[in-house]
């Protein structure tokens, strides 16, 4: 067998850690077992350890995902330059709208995969704690006293995470058009008409 076919039989890092997330997505975290995996991709059982040490590895890979997909982005849109308030706001809601930068299916797969693993709900309130901490900073950036920037940016982020939390369906238009009402809330003041055409621009919508 040549290097390339026995590359195929085994598969790959990705392509067990895809099948772990949607394991995970669907299933959630019981789902992510090797076996099933292995028969899902079409592979021996075996394949899974040329990439992994074992299952406890590959929950950390589909964390490290978690992470990297929810808590960074979120974190670098909170500190994105703008020229107003308002503006900075819409760019960090506009963050939670992309599966690019906020992966909401993931953040709500991961909530109930914490119910079940003590050691990943610590690391869910770290993140929890973490995010609530860059909001409060963006927020004291433009102004807001310290009391004040808290509870907005926890504002912002339960409303944020009660729509994950409770999967509310939403078309793109019915969220945009409230969300100029959002950002007088979370800033006190409302975007100008030109910032919201900026924004729906950026989802091809028209203002």
């Amino acid at each position: 067998m040549t290097d390339d076919s026995e590359s195929t039989a085994r598969g790959s890092r990705e392509g067990w850690l895809a099948a772990a997330y949607a394991a995970l997505i669907e299933g959630g975290i019981d789902a992510v077992k090797i076996q099933p995996l292995a028969r899902g991709l079409g592979l021996a059982r075996t394949s899974f350890y040329w990439f992994f040490d074992s299952r406890e590895a590959l929950l950390a890979a589909l964390a490290e995902r978690w992470e990297a997909t929810t808590t960074r982005p979120l974190i670098a849109a909170s500190r994105d330059y703008a020229e107003t308030e308002t503006e900075a706001m819409l760019t960090l809601i506009g963050c939670f709208l992309r599966p690019a930068t906020f992966d909401a299916r993931l953040e709500f797969a991961v909530r109930g995969w914490a119910l079940a693993d003590p050691a990943m709900m610590a690391r869910l309130r770290a993140a929890d704690a973490e995010r609530l901490a860059a909001l409060g900073a963006m927020l004291a950036r433009w102004g807001h006293a310290p009391q004040d920037a808290d509870v907005r940016a926890r504002t912002i982020y339960l409303v944020q995470i009660g729509y994950i939390s409770m999967q509310v369906a939403e078309d793109l238009e019915t969220r945009l058009a409230r969300i100029p009402n959002y950002v007088e809330i979370y800033t006190g003041r409302p975007p100008e008409q030109r910032e919201i055409a900026r924004f729906r621009a950026r989802f091809g919508t028209p203002a």
